[in-house]
């Protein structure tokens, strides 16, 4: 960044010739870009603009008119200031025409009191610009090397965030249009101080340049996205004002997250992606206060504090496509369960939890039943998307501390439902019933023994032989026992299925026209479903 009108006065050399500056005082932090030193009054027309001009004013004419449009033409030209040495031409001060028409036209005028040799100005100001250039190329090419790194490997915003926190030892957040957080890294600081009221903070700093610093609020803030298509803001919280290094790592950054986004194809959004990881954050305690994910859910636009919450998890049941096209299908589940929540007026945490499944996390508002918020949503889900799925929700709780027990009630919820599922809109933990039992005691050795006791030579038969006895009796005992529709069900002549289940008979050494033991058989199969990982 090239040195201020304030940086050279602040000059060694300059500040022995006394500088005083009688115009455009409130100019200084104008850019100098080169110091030109000229003795000629039509010298604008050799400047490019940003230079600083020095002169002792030999040259100038006595026309007051002359002596304002010399003034006007600098102005005009972009010079970032006139510096004039007193004593050769102009004794005590410089004629009012000069400095009432720099006012006018806002062109820095100071004066030096004293002889000073210019060609010391000019060697220290240029040394100046030459040393933030090298510094400049210096801090690019390291910061090039690491974020190109960050590209290659397909960094997340939160990994590139980090990268930044660290290299600059401040806070950096990432934020789309619309004001909200879309990534965090706190670099130590507390996040609710951090984040607090956010989105009216964030509008009241909207630089003109891509890139710019703002004193007011203390930010450096750089615009992100590519092919003339922004998409959010790169927020550096800075103490004092930034250094060159700082902004060549903020742009530099701002390039890697626009690049990361155009090459996402079958990836989540940057919103589902910052919703995730505040759910996924607490879901593992990653945040040592639950006021942390208060605050982050709350930068987002969605707030947590003073509401009940339930929790929702959303599974898809058709998992026989590659694993690319079902992470595709899973991130159109998520950014249609998003929608639906916007449609219904329920502001949600909305993001994916693994391959499989999206996690919600939704503030209920005042007055509204989860029954309620929950029909409104699956109503509007199931319109918006095709593809086969579960919606199931936790109980409902009253703090972030407690979601995660809600959390685990709908995954655990999901996981049974999924395994036969029946087209209810929504599935909670006393609808699935005796299913619901046996999946939260799945993991009990006392259960398991009980389903290999009774169904453990069946499954040995099929194994050895081949054959799929065990879905005979299955569909059997789904029929209700009624042998002439299991039969059609089975796609089998009513002797062929009798037959089979004779053979059951014998196997599993039991009475199938007994109600008792085709409960308990029941029971085993609904079980042996709840060991089994595969979502039929």
């Amino acid at each position: 960044m090239l040195p201020t009108l304030a940086d050279v006065l602040a000059l060694d050399a300059v500040r022995r010739g006394n500088p005083r500056v009688v115009a455009g005082a409130d100019r200084l932090d104008t850019r100098v870009r080169w110091v030109h030193v000229g003795e000629v009054s039509d010298i604008a027309h050799l400047l490019r603009g940003g230079e600083l001009v020095l002169t002792t004013g030999v040259a100038l004419p006595d026309d007051s008119g002359k002596l304002a449009d010399y003034i006007a033409d600098l102005a005009t030209v972009g010079a970032s200031g006139l510096i004039v040495e007193l004593g050769r031409r102009f004794i005590g001060e410089l004629p009012r025409a000069v400095v009432e028409s720099a006012e006018i036209h806002g062109l820095p005028l100071v004066t030096l009191a004293r002889e000073t040799p210019f060609v010391q100005i000019t060697e220290s100001v240029h040394a100046r610009i030459i040393d933030i250039q090298l510094e400049e190329l210096r801090a690019s090419e390291q910061l090039h090397e690491v974020f190109t790194e960050l590209s290659v490997e397909g960094a997340s915003p939160a990994e590139v965030l980090a990268q930044v926190s660290r290299l600059s030892s401040r806070p950096a957040l990432l934020e789309n249009l619309a004001h909200q957080v879309l990534a965090c890294e706190t670099a130590g600081r507390d996040t609710g101080t951090l984040l607090g009221n956010w989105e009216t903070r964030s509008r009241a700093v909207a630089p003109r340049e891509r890139t710019a610093y703002d004193p007011a609020s203390g930010w450096l803030v750089t615009m992100v996205g590519a092919r003339g298509h922004d998409w959010g803001r790169l927020i550096l919280l800075c103490e004092a004002a930034p250094g060159p290094r700082d902004i060549v790592l903020a742009e530099r950054a701002a390039t890697t997250l626009a690049l990361g986004r155009l090459l996402e194809r079958h990836q989540e959004s940057l919103e589902r992606q910052a919703h995730g990881t505040i759910i996924t954050g607490i879901l593992t305690h990653t945040y040592s206060d639950p006021d942390e994910a208060a605050a982050r859910a709350r930068a987002v636009g969605v707030p947590l504090t003073g509401r009940n919450l339930i929790s929702v998890v959303l599974r898809l049941t058709d998992t026989t496509d590659t694993a690319l096209n079902l992470q595709a299908r899973l991130g159109e589940l998520a950014e249609a369960t998003a929608a639906a929540c916007r449609d219904a007026k329920l502001p949600a945490l909305v993001g994916a939890l693994d391959q499989n499944r999206v996690g919600v996390l939704l503030p209920l508002p005042p007055r509204t039943l989860a029954e309620a918020a929950l029909t409104a949503l699956a109503d509007r889900l199931r319109t918006a998307f095709a593809a086969p799925f579960v919606l199931a929700a936790g109980s409902v709780v009253e703090s972030v501390r407690d979601a995660r027990r809600s959390f685990l009630e709908a995954e655990q919820v999901a996981e049974a439902a999924a395994r036969q599922p029946d087209r209810r809109p929504f599935y909670r933990l006393p609808d699935l019933r005796l299913r619901g039992l046996l999946h939260l005691l799945r993991d009990d050795a006392r259960l398991q023994t009980f389903a290999e006791r009774e169904l453990g030579p069946l499954l040995a038969h099929d194994a050895h032989r081949g054959g799929d006895l065990t879905g005979i009796l299955r569909t059997y005992l789904d029929a209700g026992r009624n042998k002439a529709v299991a039969a059609q069900r089975a796609h089998l002549s009513r002797p062929a299925f009798y037959d089979r289940l004779r053979r059951l008979e014998r196997i599993l050494d039991t009475d199938l026209d007994d109600v008792e033991s085709c409960l308990s058989l029941h029971v085993a199969l609904l079980a042996l479903e709840s060991f089994r990982r595969e979502v039929r």
